[in-house]
C-alpha cells in the first residue's frame, strides 16, 4: 500500500464497509482518502499492524448495524504516533501505541463513576463509530490509547488489544475459582489467549470447537481435552466461556456446568438462544452472564499480565492490501489463532 507521507499531504488507503452483506458479496472496498489532522487531545497514528476481530466480520456482514456510512473497521491497532494534537500530553511523535475497541466514554454517568465505563450509554467504539485500523493511518483520542513496548513485534501485540482484553474480561465474568475447571466454546483469537491466562492460574481447560485445527492448537497450549462443539466435557465445569457467536451453544455450556457454575457469553453478537429447560440448564444456581466491551482498567491489567506470563500469540499473517481475504478466511474458520494485517 503506497502512501503519501509528506507533511502537507497525508493521503492513504483504507478498507471501508461500502455495502454490508455476506462476505462473499465483497462488502469491503479499498479506497483512497485524505487523512484528517488530529484534533485537541487526539493522536494521528501510522498503522504498523491491525488484528482482525470477529466483530469486524459482523460489521462487514451487517450483523451489527452500521453507526456510520463507509466505516473503516479495525480495533486492534499497533502503530507509531506521527502527530499529537493540541493539548495532548500522554504521547509524542515516535511513541508506540495501541488502539483498542473502547474509544470514548462520557466520564459522568453513574456507570462511569462506578468504574464500569464499559456500560456507559454514551460510549463509542473504534471501527464502528469512528474509522479504525484497516488503513495506513488512523486517529484516536490519546486518553483511550495504550502505551506499548517498542521492542515487541507488532504482529504479536495486535491481537492483545481486543482478543486478549475481551478474553480477559470474559474470564473475569466467568468467575472461575482458583484451580477450577473451565470450558471454552469456540477457539479462535480471543479464546486461545484466555485459555493461557486460565492455565497460568492453575485451571483445567476443556475446549469445545468444530475446528479440528483449533482443537490441535488447544492441546498444544495445554488444554486437558479438546472436543467438538456439542461434546460433553469429561468433567463438570465450574465456569465456561462461549466465544462462538452461536446461540445454540449456550444451552450446551449451561448443561455442562456443575452446581453454582457460571457461563459468560463473550461476543458482541449472538444468534438467538433456543428455549432453556429450567431443571437442566439453570437450576442449582447456575449463572448466565454477558460480556459488554471492556474498561481501560481491564486493558492495563491484561497487557501487564500478558508480559508476566509471556503469552504465546498464534497468528495468521496477511498484508493490509488483503484485508478482504482475511475476513473471508475468518468467516470460513481458516484462520489459526488470530488474523493480523501488516502494513504493506
Amino acid at each position: 500500500m503506497n502512501v503519501d507521507a509528506s507533511p502537507n499531504g497525508r493521503a492513504g488507503r483504507s478498507w471501508a464497509v461500502v455495502r454490508p452483506g455476506p462476505i462473499d458479496t465483497h462488502p469491503l472496498a479499498l479506497v483512497e482518502r485524505e487523512q484528517a489532522a488530529p484534533g485537541p487531545g487526539e493522536i494521528l497514528v501510522r498503522v504498523e499492524a491491525c488484528g482482525v476481530c470477529r466483530t469486524d466480520l459482523h460489521l462487514a456482514e451487517g450483523d451489527l448495524a452500521p453507526h456510520r456510512a463507509n466505516a473503516v473497521p479495525g480495533h486492534e491497532v499497533v502503530g507509531e504516533v506521527e502527530i499529537a494534537g493540541s493539548g495532548s500530553t500522554r504521547f509524542a511523535p515516535g511513541d508506540r501505541v495501541g488502539i483498542a475497541w473502547l474509544r470514548h466514554t462520557c466520564g459522568q454517568c453513574r456507570h462511569c463513576r462506578a468504574g464500569a465505563e464499559n456500560l456507559c450509554p454514551g460510549s463509542t467504539y473504534t471501527g464502528w463509530d469512528a474509522d479504525g485500523g484497516f488503513a495506513d493511518r488512523t486517529l484516536a483520542p490519546e486518553d483511550y490509547a495504550y502505551a506499548l513496548p517498542a521492542d515487541r513485534d507488532a504482529e504479536y501485540l495486535a491481537p492483545l488489544l481486543c482478543a486478549g482484553i475481551i478474553g480477559y474480561r470474559a474470564l473475569l465474568r466467568a468467575d472461575l475459582p482458583p484451580g477450577g475447571r473451565l470450558g471454552i466454546y469456540g477457539f479462535g483469537a480471543s479464546a486461545h489467549l484466555a485459555a493461557q491466562v486460565a492455565l497460568a492460574r492453575g485451571a483445567s481447560v476443556h475446549v469445545m470447537t468444530r475446528s479440528e485445527q483449533a482443537r490441535r492448537l488447544a492441546l498444544e497450549l495445554g488444554a486437558a481435552s479438546a472436543g467438538d462443539t456439542y461434546d460433553a466435557p469429561p468433567e463438570p465445569l465450574d465456569s465456561a466461556i462461549v466465544f462462538a457467536p452461536v446461540g445454540e451453544v449456550v444451552p450446551a455450556a449451561l448443561a455442562a456446568l456443575d452446581r453454582a457454575g457460571t457461563v459468560a457469553v463473550a461476543g458482541i453478537h449472538l444468534t438467538d438462544i433456543p428455549p432453556l429447560n429450567y431443571q437442566r440448564h439453570l437450576f442449582h444456581e447456575r449463572n448466565l452472564r454477558s460480556v459488554t466491551a471492556n474498561t481501560r482498567r481491564d486493558g492495563v491489567e491484561f497487557l501487564r499480565l500478558a508480559t508476566e506470563i509471556d503469552l504465546r500469540v498464534t497468528t495468521t499473517r496477511y498484508p493490509m492490501s488483503r484485508a478482504d481475504r482475511a475476513l473471508a478466511d475468518l468467516a470460513a474458520d481458516r484462520v489459526r489463532g488470530a488474523a493480523v494485517l501488516i502494513a504493506d
